[in-house]
């Protein structure tokens, strides 16, 4: 074999043995990247297999060396984050279901349209009506099959009133005991529609703290704590007012949204 064959033999096997060198540190930082947020070991692994693995002839550069570790010491910060934002919604979930537990037995105003009729303890079901303007409104009430129960007109001041339904039907037949939505459609002087928004009032009989956000049961209906607009004959001890506990439950939220940007 003549020198310059030789030559080229050599230069040929280093040629390859870089480029497998190559080839397996890169492979190595494929695997490493893919469990990035859950070991920071595996960074370490990383930085040691690409050193032991680097072409001779073509080592890392300096500024590429130190901008991958200034990369691998971002990574740690963001899984230090997660994990103490994973710790912070921890807590904001205990006391969200500590002062939601706290809700049982209380009377509530909350945001639905669904009320409870009792003909055999003489309660109507009752609805909160808020109307943007004075207007003249169609009411609908059905039944938890979605039959049509009662339909009737009302006249609605600007504000907030009360509506009730003793349980006498369009035609007359008194409807049984049970759950009944009411929706309403209102317009004013003008023609134009006027929004309507409705609210029930009842005693919270249990609390769901598995959801998130917790739910509450009135009247045999579960609503997410969140509705709740205001609480009498609190048993709250905790918090002051409703007000504080949807704000747990806005906290957590925010948090949450935190964390699902890093994840």
């Amino acid at each position: 074999m003549s020198t310059s064959t030789s030559s080229a033999v050599s230069q040929t096997s280093s040629t390859e043995s870089g480029t497998s060198s190559t080839s397996t540190a890169q492979a190595a930082s494929n695997v490493a990247m893919q469990t990035l947020a859950g070991n920071f070991d595996t960074f370490l692994q990383l930085l040691t297999t690409q050193l032991q693995n680097q072409d001779p002839l073509d080592p890392l550069d300096t500024d590429s060396f130190t901008q991958e570790l200034v990369e691998f010491a971002s990574v740690e910060q963001q899984v230090d984050m997660n994990t103490n934002l994973q710790t912070l919604i921890s807590l904001q979930q205990t006391t969200a279901e500590t002062s939601a537990l706290q809700l049982v037995g209380s009377t509530v105003t909350l945001n639905g349209n669904t009320a409870t009729l009792s003909n055999a303890t003489g309660s109507s079901a009752t609805w909160s009506l808020n109307a943007s303007a004075t207007a003249t409104a169609t009411v609908t009430i059905t039944n938890s099959s979605g039959e049509t129960a009662y339909t009737g007109t009302v006249a609605l001041n600007a504000g907030t009133q009360s509506y009730s339904w003793n349980g006498q039907g369009t035609n007359g037949v008194t409807w049984p005991d049970g759950t009944y939505t009411l929706s309403v459609s209102a317009t004013g002087a003008n023609g134009q529609a006027v929004t309507v928004t409705t609210q029930v009032q009842g005693v919270v009989t249990g609390v769901n703290v598995s959801q998130s956000p917790p739910t509450v049961t009135v009247g045999g209906q579960s609503y997410p704590i969140t509705a709740i607009q205001s609480v009498s004959n609190s048993g709250l001890s905790s918090l002051s007012s409703i007000g504080n506990l949807n704000s747990t439950i806005s906290n957590l939220t925010t948090s949450i949204n935190t964390l699902s940007q890093y994840l």
